[in-house]
């Protein structure tokens, strides 16, 4: 080989690496998870606290981070507070005043009138749900507009506080002096494994907070109404009574924040809780709460509040003048408003033009089809003439399968099972409701119908028409990014004699309406799993697959067969013998597109071509960079598309030869054909876009020979 040559193998391995593990995958399916929305700012979070220990002296010492996070816990209540109305849809203001009314009724109780503890706690409480009902009654009731109302409750809120520090003077500076008590001098200056106990209550609340607005209803109802409150009312949520209850938790949070402070310093002096509503906000939507609400959590709202506090923090140490650091929180208030409008709009088109990943498929040319060609793939017309069964009954029927009562059933994209009568088949009646696009079909040894459903993993269809679930999950793959226990577009199974259910899954990225996306990737993002009725448990075998599609069981239940529809070949993968866990490939090099594939009466089997080849197409496997260049830069109807509007069936044996082919070259009939079944004589025929279940006598074939008693008699 020449030098030449070789330099030009090279730089194609090179590049067919390259085009496998692109950094562009990872990147794509980083912008896809939710906790990449709070990235930047807690990249700021990082720089501000680095800076801050550069410039502020002893800034790393224990005793100063415990004093941090002590001065923290009461802020990050009260922006948790705040963050909370903004998820609702509104917003409120007064927290500040809240805060401050709050310290100053802890310390009146317990220090000036002595009372216990636990009904100071009650108390605080108590002022904090009036001033939410207050709010909330307004907003959601009266319908009046939070930000003017929570400033009027800011107002009145304030002044109250002013004239009762001003009446109260003399017992408040006396009760400076005085003793708290246990648990008061815990919770204002104690800790817990040396957190301070104000800090460990946030973390605790926090994390119950967060709770409750992602898993308990009224916290989702409160994200619903925040997102659209129209919307959220269509769908049957009590958007007033959601809107109520955020106003009141939020009061309430403000109101444990300042009981927090009155307990640490003793306290309450005419600045408590001055420009806090302002800090709050800054810290909510540096962290990403929207201001349009319905999207944010409890913890980028903290990351936020903790950005703010260390700014401030920062400044004051330093001496900056308490105005310029409100001037910094302005800027960083309106730079995170921009980045927060710019970011929403922008990100899903970062990842729609980044997320289409194609790899580098290599090809051979494809084996002859021509009538003269004397190949077992040469086209004929023995489709031509196929009995339309349930013409204009049944939309798309990706699967059909026959029971051992000659019952013909098949998947509708409407979400059915319809099931047609022998003998003549011609009235179809819905067997059963999904709830999501049926594929591929199985029957258990109980004439259960096991069937695929799109989006929604393994259901099962019992005789008296009842649906179970079997399996929605599996177990996720180790090192990777992207979470795939969720099955996302299960397609074809097959049953073995000891019940385990093997099935394809043959894309992890995308869903079915994007399922020619995979195909244009090439890069193999389909497995097959097994499920074990008998432990109840789900595991995937193999990963790797490029859209792994029919999957059926050989004769003999040592091994079963895998259609890999992109790849253009058939794998078989063993399960008995002695090479059980071995996959190899049966037939390489198809002249087309095969998908599902099931028992023929004569020891062999059938394979569906969903479509066939074309040489454009198929070089364009081997041209990633113009495949993601047709992808972004035309319309998805003028894409360049396999051959998908002709129907051809094989026959092939245990050894992988070919033995012959039924075509249908007009495609009138039956085009995209996805399922082939042999029953008693006849071979009856399924497609993704036909309107019709097809039928063909099979001369030659066992007469008496049925599909169910193969696999159970």
């Amino acid at each position: 080989m020449s030098s030449a040559a070789s330099g030009i193998g090279f730089n194609a391995a090179v590049m067919r690496f390259w085009y496998r593990h692109t950094p562009q995958l990872f990147l794509s399916e980083l912008l896809e998870k939710k906790w990449m929305e709070p990235i930047v700012p807690f990249i700021l979070m990082c720089l501000v606290y680095f800076v801050s220990l550069l410039i502020v002296p002893g800034y790393a010492s224990l005793a100063q981070q415990q004093v941090l996070m002590s001065n923290f816990a009461n802020m990050g209540l009260v922006t948790m507070a705040m963050a909370v109305t903004i998820m609702s849809g509104g917003i409120d203001l007064s927290v500040g005043s809240v805060f401050a009314l709050s310290c100053f009724l802890s310390i009146y109780l317990h220090l000036i009138l002595g009372l216990p503890y636990l009904v100071v706690v009650l108390c605080v409480l108590l002022l904090g749900a009036l001033f939410g009902m207050v709010n909330g009654g307004l907003i959601a009731y009266a319908k009046t507009r939070p930000f003017l109302t929570t400033v009027v409750t800011l107002i009145i809120g304030r002044a109250i506080y002013a004239k009762l520090i001003t009446a109260y003077a003399d017992p408040l500076a006396e009760a400076s002096a005085s003793e708290g008590g246990m648990l008061w001098d815990f919770f204002g200056g104690g800790d817990i494994l040396g957190i301070p106990t104000n800090m460990a209550i946030l973390i605790i609340i926090g994390v119950a907070f967060h709770f409750y607005l992602t898993r308990l209803r009224p916290g989702v109802h409160i994200m619903a109404v925040g997102s659209s409150r129209k919307a959220a009312r269509h769908a049957g949520i009590n958007d007033k009574g959601a809107i109520f209850s955020a106003y009141i938790i939020a009061s309430m949070l403000a109101a444990v924040a300042g009981m927090l402070y009155a307990s640490r310093e003793y306290n309450a002096g005419y600045t408590a809780g001055m420009g806090w509503e302002i800090d709050a906000l800054a810290g909510a939507v540096l962290g990403g709460v929207s201001l349009a609400g319905g999207r944010g959590t409890v913890a980028r709202a903290l990351i936020g509040g903790v950005i703010v506090y260390m700014v401030i923090n920062g400044l004051t140490n330093l001496g900056v003048p308490g105005r310029v650091g409100t001037a910094v929180l302005g800027v960083l208030l309106l730079v995170a408003v921009g980045f927060d409008v710019k970011w929403f709009k922008n990100k899903g088109k970062a990842l729609q033009k980044i997320y289409v990943t194609p790899s580098w498929v290599d090809f051979e040319k494809a084996p002859p089809i021509a009538r003269d060609s004397n190949s077992p793939y040469a086209e004929n017309d023995r489709l031509l003439n196929a009995q339309a069964l349930g013409l204009d009954q049944v939309e798309g029927p990706e699967d059909i399968i026959i029971d051992r009562h000659d019952n013909l059933y098949g998947v509708d994209r409407r979400g059915y099972i319809m099931r047609f009568r022998p003998p003549d088949y011609q009235v179809g009646e819905e067997f059963a409701r999904t709830g999501g696009r049926p594929l591929g079909m199985a029957m258990d040894r109980d004439e259960n119908i096991l069937v695929c459903v799109s989006g929604m993993g393994i259901y099962g269809v019992r005789p008296d028409r009842t649906v179970f679930k079997v399996t929605d999950e599996t177990n996720r793959t180790k090192f990777r990014l992207k979470d795939d226990s969720r099955i996302l577009l299960a397609d074809d199974l097959d049953i073995a004699p000891d019940g385990k259910i093997y099935f394809s899954d043959p894309s992890t990225r995308y869903a079915l309406e994007e399922w020619a996306l995979d195909g244009f990737e090439g890069r193999g993002n389909g497995r097959i799993i097994c499920h074990d009725p008998a432990t109840g448990n789900t595991k995937t075998m193999m990963r790797g697959l490029n859209f792994p599609n029919g999957v059926c069981l050989s004769h003999d239940g040592n091994s079963f067969m895998v259609a890999s529809t992109y790849g253009c070949k058939i794998y078989r993968y063993w399960i008995g013998t002695k090479k059980a866990g071995t996959l190899e490939v049966l037939i390489d090099n198809l002249p087309g597109y095969p998908d599902n594939i099931n028992r023929a009466s004569d020891g062999r089997y059938w394979a569906a071509f969903v479509g066939l080849r074309a040489p454009a197409y198929d070089i364009a496997m081997a041209a990633p960079a113009f495949r993601r260049r047709m992808v972004k830069q035309i319309p998805s109807d003028e894409w360049l598309i396999p051959g998908i509007n002709y129907g051809c069936i094989i026959k092939f044996d245990d050894q992988g030869q070919v033995i012959e082919s039924l075509w249908d070259p007009t495609a009138d009939s039956h085009p995209t054909i996805t399922s082939v079944r042999e029953h008693k004589g006849y071979l009856y025929i399924g497609g993704l876009e036909n309107n019709r279940i097809g039928r063909v006598p099979l001369p030659d074939a066992d007469p008496n020979w049925t599909g169910w008693d193969s696999y159970w008699a």
